[in-house]
């Protein structure tokens, strides 16, 4: 409880949460309209109330990130598939055992952003993943091994998406909401950088490239692991060509390969666009 709710002169609702199952048991109390409106399940999940959980969402997090001091971040997208390189050989896709190199960068440069953001207290340049397995996994558990903290940014789905063992508990999230899920990871980015991935990393880099393009979001460094993978699966340049991007979008981005390499180019990025906007939700 922080010095605002303890100074507060009227009752907090947590008392009355408390009390509310020590009350007469008769049919008038059990009724449903009876429950307090903040603590009725059925309530709070109805249609209605989406707008409400939407600012919840987005809430939540928010403040358990100001209340940590976190003030900048590094986002990791990538693949939930890719497998560690010790498991490799479990894989069938031959394929996507050969993106298993990937893990282990990941892992290293994760390491490396967090030796750099223990300097500033765990305050700047922490790593925030979708906190599941593959790339997200790599990404916690480097920053651990580096003595850090990392924030995984978990969503409800059927398969694939439960917290890896090495994100720093305290700031494992998890989200409903797409879109809400989306905000937090960029409304303190520092740096982006993609590995390669799926539907749902495709997704976070092309909406994070439009937050960009369009000046909604300030340009910050984006890195893209793996430029055979990137060329193989998206033809850019026929985009360009096309006239559906301009040439000069093509600059929003840069293609490494290694930890090593993707450090250095946040170290040196000259902002090939010049800060447009402002970071989205701000």
């Amino acid at each position: 409880m922080n010095e605002v709710t303890r100074a507060h002169p009227f009752r907090h609702s947590g008392q009355d949460c408390a009390e509310a199952d020590q009350i007469p048991d008769t049919p008038q109390t059990r009724s449903p309209t009876y429950r307090l409106a903040f603590a009725d399940q059925d309530f709070i999940l109805r249609d209605e109330l989406r707008p409400v959980r939407l600012q919840l969402e987005l809430l939540k997090p928010e403040m358990v990130m100001q209340e940590a001091g976190i003030e900048s971040t590094v986002v990791l997208f990538g693949g939930a598939r890719v497998p560690r390189p010790a498991d490799k050989d479990k894989t069938a896709n031959p394929v996507l055992a050969e993106l298993s190199h990937f893990y282990d960068e990941a892992r290293k440069f994760a390491r490396m952003v967090s030796e750099e953001a223990n300097g500033s207290g765990h305050r700047r340049k922490v790593i925030v993943s979708g906190g599941g397995p593959g790339v997200m996994e790599a990404a916690s558990r480097g920053a651990a091994e580096a003595g850090g903290v990392s924030i995984g940014l978990n969503i409800v789905l059927p398969h694939e998406q439960a917290p890896n063992e090495y994100v720093t508990p305290e700031l494992c999230f998890n989200f409903h909401y797409f879109a809400i899920r989306k905000m937090h990871f960029l409304m303190r980015a520092e740096a982006i950088v993609v590995f390669p991935g799926g539907f749902g990393t495709l997704d976070e880099m092309f909406e994070s490239l439009t937050l960009i393009q369009t000046g909604r979001m300030k340009q910050v460094p984006f890195l893209l692991f793996g430029r055979d993978f990137w060329e193989k699966i998206i033809n850019w340049d026929a985009l360009a060509e096309a006239g559906t991007i301009s040439p000069e979008d093509l600059k929003l981005f840069r293609f490494v390969e290694t930890a090593e390499e993707a450090v250095a180019a946040m170290a040196d990025w000259d902002g090939a666009g010049q800060k447009r906007g402002d970071i989205p939700g701000r």
